[in-house]
């Protein structure tokens, strides 16, 4: 099985295979046509040309391209008229607009109907090869990341997670080497990394795909509470056992149960979690007999465990009967190359969820995203992708609709750029606000933990939740 996915590869474009790239002309002007043959030519791309609108569209259909510089000006159809028709036509192929006559207006609306850039005439011969470079890698590595998740997608469906670079390709051969098996998998990663994907592919790859897959967050619950949910209680057996309860461990039977944050996991409860992995039975709380299940365990922690061993704040025996195989998800500042398609796929998902039309982000914004370290990793670029589409007026995302500690512009500034005739009252309810957004999407949206870091009482962390209009979202998981 690695094999297959050793060929489905996503790495960055080599000199070479750029190089190769099959690059359409469609300018009316002769001396244009000859300067940019002889431009692209000398850095080994293959040329083709056009003198119009007509002419361009009957080489596409002709011929496969890898992009096209388009002429907004043409007889005819005008450029502007003609890119509708590429975009519809081939939805995927990279379109660089070339004009004497560019204006603010014209930019928004060739990158409205799915332009890459906009380059004016006359232009430096480094920058229009520099843009057709990023187009180029852009494009590629978009096609071949379709054609790894489609693949992945049918052989072990991993279809929510993308990535193209090596250390994320490394665990997708890993995770599809271990999904049949029924060894335990302990996967390690900070907070935000996707473990619970991961957990559910290892699941979706088993045999066990048609039965049960059960999450529980168990650093989250009190011990006592904890064991119940586990292993269920029968009548009468606390105060508040009005009725006996399946817990999870005998719903999961035949399926897989997913341990989330189990370094904080208590070590009453971790002794009765490793009898269920040796003998695989256990009794409800308050039970006479024992149940026999057959459960796979799959463990998540963003806990150094091989440290709290060392302190005496895990098992050590446990450790080692969880730690079969590990997965250890890097975060998203180790992975950098996976930010423009994650970036991407968020903003594809939340224009569609939000009816809004594709949002596409610039370039310079797409930079300040992948020089940012992203604390909060895939989580955090999800949040700021969704707020970002929440927040545009039109399909082309920059810099200032980013937080202003990921575009490096300091917020005094940012508030005063964006609002200059802002009352000083009204700037401090932004800065308060934001500050509170960035605190609460940190602590995965608990607001008991928020509260705790700002070391104020939840009340008052309430008070200003309701005051500022901030709509809390469900926490979600790693």
């Amino acid at each position: 099985m690695p094999d297959t996915l050793s060929a489905l590869r996503v790495g960055s474009p080599s000199a070479e295979e750029e190089h190769d790239a099959h690059i359409l002309v469609i300018d009316d002007e002769a001396g244009i046509r000859e300067s940019l043959e002889v431009l692209l030519s000398l850095e080994g791309y293959t040329i083709d040309l056009a003198i119009d609108g007509e002419s361009g569209l009957k080489q596409l259909e002709q011929q496969v391209y890898d992009l096209v510089l388009l002429d907004l000006a043409l007889p005819g159809q005008s450029g502007m008229e003609l890119l509708p028709q590429i975009h519809a036509r081939y939805p995927d192929l990279p379109v660089i607009m070339i004009t004497a006559y560019g204006t603010v207006d014209n930019v928004v609306d060739a990158i409205r109907a799915g332009a890459e850039n906009f380059v004016q005439k006359p232009w430096d011969n480094e920058k229009l090869l520099a843009d057709i470079r990023s187009a180029l890698a852009r494009h590629r590595a978009e096609t071949e990341n379709v054609q790894l998740k489609r693949a992945l997608r049918q052989r072990y469906n991993f279809s929510n997670i993308v990535g193209k670079s090596e250390v994320m390709l490394r665990i997708f051969d890993l995770v599809a080497q271990v999904a049949p098996s029924r060894s335990t998998v302990l996967i390690l990663g900070e907070s935000g990394t996707g473990k619970e994907l991961i957990a559910k592919a290892l699941h979706a790859g088993s045999p066990r795909k048609d039965k049960p897959f059960v999450p529980v967050n168990t650093g989250s619950m009190p011990s006592e509470l904890l064991e119940s949910t586990l292993f269920g209680h029968v009548k009468g057996s606390f105060t508040s056992a009005i009725a006996s309860k399946k817990g999870l461990f005998e719903i999961a039977n035949n399926g897989t149960l997913f341990l989330d944050e189990i370094g904080n996991m208590g070590l009453d409860t971790q002794a009765k979690i490793l009898r269920v992995l040796q003998d695989r039975r256990f009794m409800q709380l308050g039970g006479t007999h024992e149940i026999q299940v057959d459960v796979r365990i799959v463990a998540a922690t963003n806990v150094d465990l091989r440290q709290a061993v060392r302190e005496g704040r895990f098992r050590e025996d446990l450790f080692y009967r969880l730690n079969v195989i590990s997965i250890d998800l890097p975060p998203l500042r180790s992975r950098r190359e996976d930010i423009p398609l994650l970036a991407n796929r968020f903003l594809e998902f939340y224009s569609r969820e939000n009816g809004l039309e594709m949002r596409r982000i610039t370039q310079d914004a797409m930079r300040s995203l992948i020089d940012y370290d992203w604390p909060g990793n895939v989580r955090e670029l999800e949040n700021v992708m969704e707020r970002c589409v929440v927040l545009s007026t039109n399909p082309l995302i920059d810099s200032s609709l980013l937080p202003p500690n990921i575009s490096g512009r300091t917020l005094p500034a940012a508030l005063l750029e964006d609002n200059p005739n802002a009352s000083l009252f009204d700037m401090i309810e932004v800065i308060e606000r934001r500050i509170i957004l960035e605190k609460l999407e940190r602590c995965n949206w608990n607001q008991t933990e928020a509260a705790e870091q700002f070391r104020i009482p939840l009340s008052t962390l309430n008070q200003k939740i309701k005051r500022l209009n901030i709509e809390i979202r469900k926490k979600g998981r790693d």
